[in-house]
């Protein structure tokens, strides 16, 4: 057994015996009898880097939660059970826009997550994901949260004035599809997570933005400033990869400025997911409101996406597991 199983097995044990409990406590679910001395084998894929700061334990951990609500018969609010795998793991429980909600209780039980509005909401927001490095990170993302909380003064300062002022801020202007302030509070969150890193006393190190995660946050504020307002907005979560928020009629542009800045070794795979295109010409005055040196191959291949839709079960014929419940690769 690996070490990441042996780690992780505490956390998937824990969202199974919520399940386990829930189902249990319903005397009409009929699945407790014929489970309650069954074993669970686990099969989990990932079509995206894990633990590089892209929420892959968000994404596994939300989905053993759906598969075994599924598995054990049991409904209701299970963002909650979702948690106790990986913390943002409970918004991905949907779809949409999510927010994680801090909770009054003292034992954290009502810190859950809750939609703010479905997938189909805001149509036309896309998301470019830059893969910059599809490596495990240095510092997980629970040691470097667990030491900020003991040293940093930022991160008691963000949790008792910054964070619920900005969450008002942030539901409002997407409930009301309102890009330049969407745009500014999400760069802003982002620019004060990092600065949380480095007040982390000592600092987590190396840190989670590398020199051309920097480069991408110089590159769309030079694109911004030329049209004098956010068209795109950077966030790195706890990593070097760069997730870009931007309406759909500039992805084009968007793209043609990525392809500048940041050429790919092979434009052969460079781009996955939504396909899209880019513009034959950037727009004048670019290259001198972006003060950057172009760096082949720094950014590996990007994810084209959107906001999307929470787990869902899928036919049988997509089982990782064969009839007699191994792996089938």
């Amino acid at each position: 057994m690996r070490k990441q199983e042996i780690a992780e097995m505490p956390r998937i044990q824990k969202c199974l015996l919520k399940i386990r409990e829930l189902c249990k406590s319903d005397h009409l679910n009929s699945r407790w009898s014929e489970l309650k001395d069954c074993r669970v084998h686990i099969c989990s894929e990932n079509n995206f880097p894990t633990a590089a700061g892209l929420a892959s334990s968000a994404a596994g951990y939300s989905c053993l939660v759906f598969a075994l609500s599924k598995l054990f018969r049991v409904s209701g609010e299970l963002s909650g059970i979702a948690r106790q795998g990986s913390g943002s793991a409970c918004r991905s429980m949907y779809g949409g826009f999510v927010a994680w909600e801090k909770g009054e209780k003292k034992d954290g039980s009502d810190s859950i997550a809750k939609q703010i509005a479905s997938e189909e909401h805001w149509p036309g927001l896309r998301v470019l994901i830059l893969v910059v490095n599809d490596n495990k990170k240095g510092t997980s993302s629970t040691e470097g949260m667990r030491r900020s909380v003991e040293s940093s003064d930022l991160l008691k300062l963000r949790a008792e004035s910054c964070v619920p002022q900005r969450m008002g801020v942030i539901k409002k202007a997407i409930l009301e599809r309102d890009f330049r302030t969407f745009a500014e509070t999400t760069m802003k969150e982002s620019n004060q997570l990092h600065a949380v890193c480095q007040d982390t006393y000592p600092p987590i190190s190396p840190p989670y933005m590398n020199h051309t995660s920097h480069k991408v946050v110089q590159m769309v504020t030079g694109y911004n400033n030329l049209y004098g307002e956010p068209k795109v907005a950077y966030t790195f979560d706890a990593g070097p990869n760069a997730c870009l928020f931007l309406m759909e009629k500039e992805v084009p542009e968007v793209l043609a400025m990525i392809q500048h800045f940041f050429p790919p070794d092979t434009y052969r795979g460079f781009i996955r997911g939504i396909e899209i295109h880019a513009t034959t010409s950037l727009p004048k005055g670019l290259l001198e409101s972006v003060n950057v040196e172009p760096t082949q191959g720094a950014i590996k291949y990007i994810i084209s996406t959107k906001v999307g839709s929470g787990p869902c079960e899928l036919a049988q014929e997509y089982s990782l597991l064969n009839d007699n419940g191994l792996p089938k690769s």
